[in-house]
């Protein structure tokens, strides 16, 4: 049996489809985090057969959830408070997200100016379509 201590404040990200949640430890800059960070792949899910959980303690205001909905907004986000889960929260796609992704267009003025935040927007929630604020560019996710 597999046991992973709980968690006194923080977050447990749960419902993540199976084999994503290193993509997602790497969208959330996990790696250069200095707090606890437990990763669970391919756990027994009734709802979904197989997910991966991610568990990160830290203080609530650290983990920025429209990242988190623009990753996957299907993940569920129970916020830990004093050992106790105080809040679920189901994520939605954002309208806007800043340094998440970047345009991968060359003639983009983000490819030109460094220091430029790369801002996509949602323009079709339907097909969960996002373009870059200033050239338009469609962002492409990668393909799992």
């Amino acid at each position: 049996m597999l046991n992973i201590g709980g968690l006194h404040e923080g977050f447990v990200l749960d419902h993540i489809e199976a084999g994503r949640s290193m993509e997602i430890y790497q969208y959330l800059n996990l790696d250069k985090f200095d707090g606890c960070v437990a990763i669970i792949k391919n756990a027994r899910s009734n709802k979904m057969g197989k997910k991966d959980i991610i568990k990160i303690e830290c203080p609530i205001d650290q983990i920025d959830l429209d990242a988190l909905g623009f990753i996957d907004h299907k993940i569920t986000v129970n916020i830990i408070q004093n050992d106790q889960i105080i809040k679920k929260e189901k994520l939605s796609l954002p309208k806007e997200i800043k340094n998440v992704a970047k345009c991968h267009n060359p003639r983009c003025i983000t490819s030109i100016e460094q220091e430029l935040d790369h801002i996509f927007v949602l323009t079709d929630p339907k097909k969960e379509i996002y373009r870059c604020k200033y050239c338009e560019e469609k962002y492409r996710r990668k393909k799992k």
